[in-house]
């Protein structure tokens, strides 16, 4: 049985929307367990009043919460009583398979590499995230943690990304691109041309440079970059498909003629708005720690946790995590 850990206090709708997410999961799908973190008393009132009288969801006590205003270097000596911290070592000592949080990025990052600590062999942990692509879905890392990042940090998330790939979406030789200014191999800085050089030396299966069209055009499986660009693409990305929805909802919804329009595309709509939903999509996966840690996005509703609940669920019986352990345990990277 896959043991879950939820911080119940991080995010902009914690307990409220993490509460009942955990709730329609436990009903979505059978073979874990969950264990709540946070004020007992907030939490359980929720629990009371969504009548869940399951016992497959568990509270543990933690008075304190982590803001965004706390300096992320910090909390984890400044409030060990926080649902994070509680929840981080939870999962260090073994009452846990994984641990999801709404909570700050650079808290969780403190976090996993203070007490979880970095996989033997790597340099920077990387975040994960899922975007849409014409072909399907591929995986941006880093998209977030890292502002500036070595050549060889580039291989590590390759290599990581590959095998997040193979074990979660069932692709077998995953296509790496690095994203530069220009698919040509001298274009970009010193540091991207030397990683691309390194990628092309390694044993994945790199197709070299990726501009931005060619990340949404779906040339890659697994797309590599360091988080200051990650981050701007993803932010774009989610601000575009926002918009896009909203114009949709304007152009179908302005008379009678148009609503009657929109009945016989309704279907293809729906489609659409699925693929580039970021609460299915939600749950980005904090890559070379010594354990498993998903990072949902701060404003997560009930729907969003309901659906990271379940990836991680799926993470942690995927034998992802023994599998990038032996990987990294038997390379040498400098």
């Amino acid at each position: 049985m896959v043991k879950i850990i939820v911080d119940a206090m991080g995010g902009d709708n914690a307990p409220q929307a993490i509460v009942e997410g955990c709730i329609n999961a436990v009903e979505q799908e059978k073979d874990f367990n969950i264990l709540l973190v946070g004020k007992e008393s907030q939490i359980n009132k929720i629990l009371k009043d969504k009548k869940y009288t399951g016992t497959r969801i568990k509270v543990y006590n933690a008075e304190e919460v982590i803001s965004n205003h706390d300096e992320p270097s910090k909390v984890v000596k400044q409030k060990k009583n926080s649902s994070m911290v509680v929840a981080f070592n939870l999962l260090k000592n073994g009452y846990g398979d994984l641990v999801i949080s709404c909570g700050s990025t650079g808290a969780i990052l403190t976090c996993s590499v203070m007490i979880l600590k970095r996989l033997k062999g790597i340099n920077r942990p990387a975040l994960g995230t899922l975007i849409p692509t014409k072909t399907g879905n591929a995986l941006l890392l880093d998209s977030g943690l890292n502002a500036e990042c070595k050549p060889i940090n580039y291989v590590q998330f390759a290599i990581m990304g590959t095998y997040y790939m193979r074990h979660l979406l069932g692709i077998k030789h995953p296509k790496v691109g690095l994203v530069n200014i220009g698919t040509e191999a001298e274009k970009g800085t010193e540091t991207v041309k030397e990683a691309y050089e390194l990628l092309r030396e390694s044993e994945i299966t790199f197709i070299g440079n990726v501009e931005g069209n060619d990340v949404i055009g779906g040339s890659a499986d697994i797309v590599v970059c360091d988080g200051f660009t990650g981050n701007v693409m993803l932010k774009l990305l989610e601000g575009t498909a926002s918009f896009f929805v909203g114009e949709l909802k304007n152009i179908f919804f302005k008379n009678i003629t148009t609503k009657l329009s929109a009945l016989l595309v309704k279907e293809g709509i729906k489609s659409f708005k699925a693929k580039i939903d970021s609460d299915s999509l939600g749950g980005a996966p904090v890559l070379g720690i010594d354990g498993l840690v998903i990072k949902s996005h701060g404003n997560s509703n009930a729907k969003t946790i309901e659906n990271v609940v379940i990836k991680g669920f799926n993470m942690a019986k995927s034998g992802f995590m023994n599998d990038l352990k032996k990987e990294f345990e038997k390379r040498r990277f400098s």
